[in-house]
């Protein structure tokens, strides 16, 4: 098992879980509120009536995209998408790979595509994929992929990550627009679990995405990049906090997870102005918190954090079987 893959699976899956319990006590709550009461803290009860460092949606499923890229052969071939869309169903009829063994939040795309899966629609074709299906659940589980052999390797071919990454993605979502969030989302990611800064991570997926993007003049991927224009063209970190959106569209939560790893200086500070952001708290927490925690190390966590958090065991034993060789 190499060391260094196993300490950034750790940081990404404890960071993410960590943003997004952080967040659960005050989902659907405007950023008014947040500025008169701002999340200092693991809080608990509130929106879900969950104890304190419990998680969501957000994590559960990230869990199960983790569980599925652990089995023999699931980071070195094609990732199988029949295990991941049964998981999925297990999630939401059964509570599997949830906090308390309770389900309290779900995305409407997500349960239509789980629908799909159980009436024997092929997973790659489960996830809704029109316009208005560019909710942000994807996104907010595809961070194991980043451990992926294609998304690890010395040199990323780009047709293929984005292959890989749109397989994974339209099992919930499968709209290219979700599609490009993820993908941008993974290379900033695999920047960082590579040890580069942040700015410099941000500036190196930019880039690659961009030169990318304009080399598929007639592919979907080509149409939606000026939806995220203000994440590609780099403006973002620049944006005053009025600018940033928090709502539950794909395209929001990756600016607004962005926007706060660029613009805060620790692990504790950039998933506290996500949660902050108010609205879609937890999954806008959870997308930053992954990103922080390869950013800064699970040493940047909080000891108090993650002393709260539901599971902590269990989500370290996944980090360490999503690492391990196979």
């Amino acid at each position: 098992m190499s060391t260094t893959l196993l300490l950034a699976a750790r940081a990404a899956l404890l960071g993410l879980a960590v943003g997004d319990a952080l967040g659960v006590p005050v989902e659907f709550i405007g950023r008014e509120a947040r500025r008169r009461d701002p999340v200092l803290a693991m809080r608990g009860y509130g929106t879900h009536h969950q104890p304190p460092g419990t998680w969501s949606d957000d994590a559960s499923l990230t869990f199960c995209l983790a569980e599925t890229l652990a089995r023999p052969g699931g980071r070195t071939a094609a990732p199988d998408l029949t295990d991941l869309g049964s998981r999925a169903i297990n999630w939401l009829d059964n509570s599997y790979w949830t906090a308390h063994g309770e389900i309290f939040d779900v995305g409407n795309a997500t349960r239509v595509a789980i629908q799909n899966l159980r009436s024997g629609v092929a997973p790659s074709k489960a996830g809704p994929r029109s316009e208005f299906d560019n909710g942000n659940g994807a996104l907010m589980r595809i961070l194991p992929l980043v451990f992926h052999d294609t998304w690890q390797a010395e040199e990323l071919d780009l047709n293929a990550a984005w292959q890989l990454t749109e397989a994974v993605a339209s099992v919930t979502h499968g709209h290219p627009r979700s599609t490009l969030g993820c993908f941008i989302y993974l290379l900033v990611a695999r920047y960082l679990a590579k040890a580069a800064s942040i700015a410099v991570a941000y500036a190196e997926a930019i880039e690659a995405a961009n030169k990318w993007l304009h080399a598929q003049a007639k592919a979907a991927a080509f149409y939606e990049w000026p939806k995220y224009a203000q994440v590609l063209d780099g403006s973002l970190r620049a944006l005053p906090e009025s600018e940033i959106k928090s709502s539950g569209y794909v395209v929001h939560t990756l600016e607004a997870a962005l926007w706060c790893l660029l613009t805060h200086d620790t692990y504790a500070a950039t998933v506290l102005a996500a949660v902050n952001l108010g609205d879609d708290t937890d999954t806008t927490g959870a997308v930053a918190g992954g990103l922080a925690g390869l950013a800064y190390s699970e040493a940047a966590i909080p000891a108090e954090w993650l002393g709260a958090l539901a599971r902590r065991a269990d989500i370290e034993d996944l980090a360490t079987r999503l690492s391990g060789p196979q």
